[in-house]
């Protein structure tokens, strides 16, 4: 008997993660993932799904990132009837972070219908509700690490912890006489919060995450952390503006005001105004201070009530923050996609004296990384925008693993029998780890997967593929041509006025407009050519 394997999600990308099993008759996904990045990326997530969703047995669930997390409300939706396996920790998250998603998306669509861009467009319709997002958090059903479970009919599977984000876990499973073990995301030794990752050693198959796959950080203790978000705080604040800090509501938040609330207390970013601008991050909060005797690093105390720190829960209390100077705004998304903190960026970019700091991943084709790889102007929300603000980066803050953290997890997950599975990940992370793993001969194959493609497994055997990944989907992944678009079109006002002469300024216009002209006309020739 053998498993097979199919990937949806998450291949040569960092969004989506979603892989589905089969073992007899049985079938059941490792996550459900949402797509996040670029327009052509998150289009995906309105594409029929891979499967039939009542044919799926159960999901088993890493963590609750929406990225991991956030299709599973359009699973429920479209008559999935099993249960969603995961951690006490995420079964509580998951309130909050599926029903935001599900606001979110019926905000968006509204949003976008509004657009005088899109008069006479059909309507933009939400990929689901935050109705359909509380029916599937009530599926959830709550197992300890390192419990023996059986989701469906011939799978045993045990979680472990994965060090990455509060109840996040790798998941072990044996089917079909298979022994596997998807990663989720792993976390750097020496996170705040929580222990190193780990789970058992030799498998036939590993699946591993490869965000930083091509990246090595220095690495720094907690307090040398501190320092440097101490140093970026003041002198954001002798600028005289904001310090806005784009920040992932989960885990990310909570680290930041872990160290904020030191610093505080110890005097050494002053009588500092801290706000947490994202109904989502106070509402995750409240879970980390439920479990806060629980963490590490806390000293057992709720750190996440210090005096210092303000939630802000209130739209109009949120608009306010942007008619102040020297405040601290930690908001979401973490990648600028969504929330609030588009808001914040709108009103604190153009300023000069205001200090824009990212600490955590920003995916190709997100408005986070547009900003970090030092565009002059964006779009947000239809409106141009000059970028004038201070950009910073702190890269400790990261919640997964860099490239030495995870060839080490790899090794110790060893001896492989079969092979090793990179995914989660950008072209240019996997390939540098793929190359790595083979040269210290990590498993016997290093398989880079597409979306789309299916392996059959056998135990102590070299994985078969079976079926070929969607190359449609090759140019949806990274930085796509709206992103291009929205460069050139931002940009071509200023770059046109640099041609002096007027009469070549109105030349260079009706060049483009020929070059456009003559696309359309291919397109109708190749059409009535088709239709002949």
């Amino acid at each position: 008997m053998s498993l097979s394997l199919t990937i949806h999600g998450a291949a040569q990308t960092v969004t989506g993660s979603c892989i589905e099993l089969r073992a007899g008759k049985s079938r059941v996904l490792l996550d459900c993932g949402m797509f996040q990045g670029s327009r052509s990326l998150e289009a995906l997530n309105h594409e029929p799904l891979a499967f039939e969703a009542p044919s799926i047995d159960a999901v088993i669930l890493s963590h609750a990132h929406i990225d991991h997390s956030g299709l599973l409300p359009r699973l429920a939706a479209q008559g999935f009837k099993g249960a969603i396996w995961c951690t006490g920790e995420t079964t509580d998250l998951l309130e909050f972070m599926l029903a935001d998603a599900g606001r979110i998306q019926e905000y968006e669509a509204e949003r976008r219908n509004r657009r005088r861009d899109r008069a006479g467009e059909d309507p933009f319709q939400p990929i689901y509700t935050e109705r359909d997002a509380l029916a599937a958090w009530r599926m959830a059903r709550p197992v300890a690490l390192g419990e023996w479970f059986e989701p469906a009919e011939g799978f045993r599977v045990r979680l472990w912890n994965a060090g990455h984000i509060l109840g996040a876990a790798s998941i072990e499973v044996e089917a079909g006489g298979v022994r596997l073990l998807y990663s989720g995301d792993v976390g750097p030794d020496n996170k705040a919060f929580h222990p190193d990752p780990t789970s058992p050693a030799g498998f036939d198959y590993v699946i591993c995450e490869s965000t930083y796959g091509d990246r090595a950080r220095q690495r720094v203790s907690i307090e040398e952390r501190r320092r440097l978000l101490e140093m970026e705080i003041v002198e954001a604040r002798a600028r005289g503006g904001n310090l806005v800090i784009p920040a992932f509501a989960l885990e990310r938040t909570q680290e930041l005001l872990l160290d904020i609330a030191e610093l505080s207390r110890s005097g050494r970013i002053g009588h500092a105004m801290v706000f947490v601008d994202s109904p989502l991050a106070s509402r995750a909060t409240t879970v980390f201070g439920k479990y806060a005797g629980q963490l590490e690093d806390t000293g057992g105390r709720n750190v996440f009530a210090d005096p210092a720190i303000h939630y802000t829960n209130d739209v109009l209390e949120s608009m306010r923050l942007n008619t102040m100077s020297g405040a601290i705004i930690l908001s979401a998304s973490g990648m600028c996609e969504a929330g609030r903190i588009r808001h914040h960026l709108f009103y604190n970019l153009p300023r000069r004296d205001s200090t824009i700091l990212f600490v955590g991943f920003q995916a190709e084709g997100s408005l986070g990384r547009v900003i970090l790889d030092g565009a002059q102007r964006v779009r947000i929300s239809g409106r141009d925008v000059r970028v004038r603000a201070q950009i910073r980066r702190i890269e400790s803050y990261s919640a997964h693993a860099d490239q030495s953290e995870l060839l080490d997890w790899i090794t110790e997950r060893g001896p492989i029998a079969g092979g090793l599975f990179l995914d989660h990940g950008e072209k240019g992370a996997i390939a540098a780890l793929q190359e790595l793993a083979q040269t210290r001969k990590l498993a016997p194959a290093v398989i880079v997967p597409e979306i789309g493609e299916s392996y059959e497994l056998s135990a102590g055997q070299p994985a078969r593929r079976v079926r070929t990944g969607r190359e449609d989907l090759r140019p949806a992944l990274g930085s796509d041509w709206q992103n291009d678009c929205t460069d050139l079109a931002l940009n071509l006002k200023r770059r046109l006025a640099r041609i002096r002469d007027s009469a070549a300024r109105q030349k260079a216009i009706e060049d483009m407009r020929a070059v456009l002209d003559s696309y359309e006309s291919f397109r109708a020739r190749k059409h009535d050519r088709a239709a002949k």
